[in-house]
């Protein structure tokens, strides 16, 4: 959910809301935040497939942001 929350706020999909690609470089930074601090937290807890999936989402969602703030 958070997840898709910040890809929302980078641009890259559409709002259920509005139905409109809305950047919001501000929230996509917290949620990307949020979401480094879960990683950080839940070290040594999740499952492979859990750390795998969190890791990428967040590679993804660093790499989103970087170009579009740049």
């Amino acid at each position: 959910g958070l997840a898709t929350e910040a890809m929302i706020h980078l641009g890259v999909i559409e709002s259920p809301v509005t139905k409109e690609k809305e950047v919001d470089l501000d929230q996509a930074r917290y949620i990307i935040d949020t979401l480094s601090i879960l990683q950080e937290k839940t070290k040594g807890n999740l499952t492979d497939r859990e750390k795998k999936y969190l890791d990428g989402m967040l590679d993804e969602l660093k790499i989103q942001y970087a170009s579009r703030a740049g």
